[in-house]
């Protein structure tokens, strides 16, 4: 036979089953769509960021900044030496610094983890970056004039002429808490979205907002005409040492490479789903060609015998894998691209602050989808198709064979009663028993990687675990079948109350462990993860919880807004000082930010004794802090080999200015107060004034004072600042513990749509197993069994399937989560705790799940005509 009519066999052997080609193509999509969204998602992000960093630096020949955004800046004396540089036509020195808006109304403006930044506005004559494009109004001129960017005027509802205010929590006191200002402009920015707020503020008096009076942000350049822009680089960078000194291009690519570098864990992220969506999509489509070639032995065995070759066999079944894959990876894309938009829609309604732009369909997206997809639909197809080529023509086409390598496992008890013979017929016992062989080796090797990462913590630690995790994930999937029998077979009593029908249910279960194994691994692989991370947020709360209850003595916490990236101004300690008479003790913890020696670190600099309000364990030296002194966590301690008493070196972020200190004390590490305690004097030193500000302010109650009222004076005292959150230590940990949830949602998004592809699986091996067995039903219903009975049958087989999936997920959810939970001790997750609400949840809803997955399988069984199925070839 010629390879055309084969492919015209093929070709019609689709449209002849509408259904069954339906179902095979949507195993496709949903294979292909996930990885294919992943791809959008982050594309768009970058694109949509890289715009915005197009817009940055234009007309900056050369920019001299600081190595760190966080840091005193370059010195006035630098200017004055860059102004008399050759080559120089003009110098606009860079202000700028955090701050927090309040509207018309008196009430912050969130910007959803944004940055509301405000920065000097120069005149077109003496600026060097091209002009802001005013779209209302005009430019500050004085002190107290604003303009703001378009985006954060639609945020806030602010408008030309509008009064407001500003807070600088670095310049904020209680006797002027806020900065009374009036909107003078709205400009525009490069993709102006994502919660960004913009203020320009008038050269002046944003230098005495933003600066110590003798340093600026950066330093930007514009050269003389003629003067090639790398040449003036380097004239300068020989005159200024110890800064960054880049061309405007090389600006705009150092944005980029920052912004790319904290992308990237997105970008893993949600390939990784990607990749957990393909491996369920891979076998989803592996077990539907199985199942189809499983039903169509007597036709291929037929063409077979009238002369068709068994390579000719094997490539009608590649073909039809071929236009199936096609067709399901093209409209894999397109669903990508929706799930991409939903997926922004989502961290968008969480007010994340990332920005938008049009979805961003890349030629790679398009050729990975695709070569994906039809990759993994004609490999999965080209085994099955590989074992219908083999089977003889003669022995296919008896009524009793079937193609399954398990036992088929048909004598039900209803069954036997009506007749239908039943097959023991055992075709793949070494088959299976090797593949369980290798996955116990597997799963071993995979116990003890975790075992052996949980005793130590980071990131080496995670990827051992990590490394077991895969180990395990693959014995899973290598010994399910194995597992389906004996625990599917224990979970028949949930069903035994059901009679005949559940046995029956029962036994249709286990009776074809592969294909009972690969429709409940999806469900295990997602329940897996879900679970793994239902217990880093139940442990993260209960370290949160210890923590607080251990830490904190204060009977109340004033803390910013959730998700703000700016901190309380100094001005509330001593506004809570003077303003609350019920208040023992005030004090204000100032995150620090510095170097000791190549390592950065991070601490707190109380403003007044901690010891009333905080509890800090100290295991060397004192807990006093004096001028010159610093407290140190035991794990800094024992990683630099300190000793109390030993003179050490901070350097600023910038690596300008470099203070002595000596470690007083050693204490027991607690996050709250990261690296090291820093006295005040140092903290002043160290700290970059537009970047003082206090992280939160603990206040302990006079003996027998009234907590209630001293909450209503601590309000009324920190009223002017607008952002204090006044709260008790429940009211921390609920805090706290909301901010775990939000960021666990973003997961358990992505994790749904694992989910929905497992369950949409499950929806599809049912219905295929409905088709399988059509003759079956027919003769069950040609004896009399109900409609009800036989739809009751499928869902009781589906519920069970389900159940086993989500025990197994559920069971290497909790010791995967456990031996990552250890890894991260040193971050401040010391408590492991299991959420058994949750878990509890899972299995009950899984069991629903199976039911629902089964609901049109079901119909469709139940409809079948009972005549018509049992002559049916």
């Amino acid at each position: 036979m010629s390879g055309n009519p084969m492919r015209k066999v093929a070709l019609r052997n689709l449209a002849a089953h509408k259904v069954r080609l339906a179902l095979t193509v949507l195993s496709v999509i949903l294979g292909t769509a996930f990885i294919a969204g992943s791809f959008v998602f982050t594309d768009t992000l970058q694109r949509t960021f890289d715009g915005i960093f197009e817009g940055q630096a234009k007309g900056v020949d050369v920019r001299v900044s600081p190595e760190s955004q966080q840091s005193f800046g370059v010195p006035q004396g630098a200017v004055d030496k860059v102004t008399k540089i050759e080559g120089v036509r003009a110098v606009a020195p860079g202000v700028n610094g955090p701050l927090v808006l309040l509207n018309s109304a008196g009430k912050p403006v969130q910007t959803g983890g944004a940055p509301s930044w405000g920065q000097s506005f120069l005149p077109p004559e003496q600026a060097v970056e091209e002009p802001q494009k005013f779209v209302q109004g005009v430019p500050p001129s004085k002190p107290g004039e604003i303009a703001i960017n378009s985006g954060g005027a639609e945020r806030s509802g602010l408008k030309v002429g509008d009064r407001a205010k500003v807070i600088i929590p670095a310049r904020s006191t209680q006797e002027r808490p806020a900065l009374e200002v009036t909107v003078t402009g709205i400009y525009d920015v490069p993709s102006d979205t994502g919660g960004f707020i913009g203020l320009l503020f008038e050269d002046k008096q944003a230098r005495q907002l933003f600066t110590d009076g003798s340093h600026v942000a950066y330093i930007d350049i514009a050269a003389q005409p003629g003067v090639a822009a790398d040449d003036l680089r380097d004239r300068i960078a020989a005159e200024v040492k110890g800064f960054k000194v880049q061309n405007g291009d090389q600006v705009r690519e150092d944005m980029k490479a920052q912004l790319g570098e904290a992308l990237k864990f997105i970008n893993y992220f949600l390939l990784a789903f990607g990749a957990i969506a393909l491996i369920v999509g891979t076998f989803i489509i592996y077990n539907t060609f199985s199942m189809i070639v499983a039903q169509r032995l007597r036709e291929l065995a037929l063409l077979r015998a009238v002369g068709a070759s068994r390579q000719q066999v094997g490539r009608t079944v590649v073909s039809e894998a071929l236009v199936i894959g096609s067709i399901g990876s093209v409209i894999g894309l397109a669903a990508g691209v929706a799930l991409a938009y939903g997926l922004s829609a989502v961290l968008n309604a969480f007010d994340l602050g990332l920005p938008t732009g049009a979805m961003a369909v890349l030629p790679r997206t398009i050729i990975v989808g695709l070569i994906v997809g039809i990759g993994v639909t004609v490999i999965s197809a080209y085994a099955p198709a590989r074992r219908a080529a083999k089977i003889p023509p003669v022995e296919a086409m008896r009524e009793e064979y079937k193609s399954s390598d398990e036992p088929l496992l048909l004598g039900t008890k209803l069954g036997a009663a009506l007749g239908v013979p039943g097959v023991a017929r055992f075709v793949a016992g070494s088959s299976l028993r090797v593949r369980t062989s290798v996955g116990s080796v597997l799963g071993v090797a995979g116990v003890v990687a975790v075992v052996i990462g949980a005793q130590g913590t980071g990131g080496r630690a995670a990827s051992i675990v990590g490394g077991g995790a895969l180990a395990l994930i693959l014995a899973v999937l290598l010994v399910l079948p194995a597992l389906s029998r004996p625990v599917v077979g224990a979970l028949g009593v949930l069903i035994r109350p059901f009679g005949p029908i559940g046995h029956m249910a029962r036994n249709n279960a286990v009776r074809n462990p592969r294909r009972t194994a690969a429709t409940a691994f999806a469900l295990t692989l997602g329940l897996m993860l879900v679970s793994a991370i239902g217990m880093l947020g139940a442990s993260a709360k209960a370290s949160v919880s210890v923590l607080v209850d251990k830490g904190i003595t204060a009977d109340y916490t004033l803390a910013g807004p959730q998700n703000s990236m700016i901190g309380l101004s100094l001005g509330v300690p001593d506004a809570v000082r003077k303003g609350v008479p019920e208040a023992a003790d005030v004090v204000g913890f100032r995150g620090a930010a510095f170097r000791v020696d190549t390592d950065q670190m991070r601490g707190v600099s109380p403003d007044a004794p901690m010891d009333n309000v905080f509890h800090t364990e100290i295991l060397q030296g004192s807990r006093t802090l004096g001028e010159r002194t610093v407290l140190v966590s035991d794990s800094e301690v024992a990683e630099h080999g300190w000793k109390v008493g030993q003179q050490i070196e901070l350097t600023t972020l910038d690596k300008n200015q470099k203070v002595p200190a000596t470690v007083g004390g050693v204490f027991r590490d607690n996050p709250l107060l990261g690296d090291m305690v820093l006295a005040p004097q140092l903290f002043d030193k160290v700290m970059p004034p537009s970047f003082q500000n206090n992280f939160f302010v603990l206040v302990s109650a006079k003996p027998g004072a009234d907590l209630t009222a001293m909450r209503t004076q601590l309000e009324k005292a920190t009223d002017a600042f607008a952002v204090v959150q006044v709260q008790d230590r429940e009211q921390v940990k609920g805090a706290q513990g909301q901010q775990i949830n939000t960021m666990l949602a973003i997961l358990y998004g992505l994790l749904a749509l694992a989910v929905v592809i497992a369950i949409l699986g499950i929806i599809n091996t049912l219905a295929l197993s409905v088709v399988e067995r059509r003759r079956e039903i027919g003769m069950l219903r040609a004896v009399g069994t109900q409609r009800a009975q036989v739809r009751r049958t499928i869902y009781l087989e589906s519920m069970l399937i389900a159940v086993f999936g989500a025990i197994v997920g559920v069971i290497m959810g909790l010791g995967l989560g456990v031996g990552f939970l250890r890894t991260l001790a040193d971050l401040g997750i010391d408590q492991i705790a299991i959420p058994w609400g949750q878990l509890v949840v899972v299995l009950v809803s899984s069991a629903v799940v199976g039911v629902l997955a089964a609901l049109w399988p079901g119909i469709r069984a139940a409809r079948t005509p009972p005549l018509a199925a049992i002559a049916d070839l």
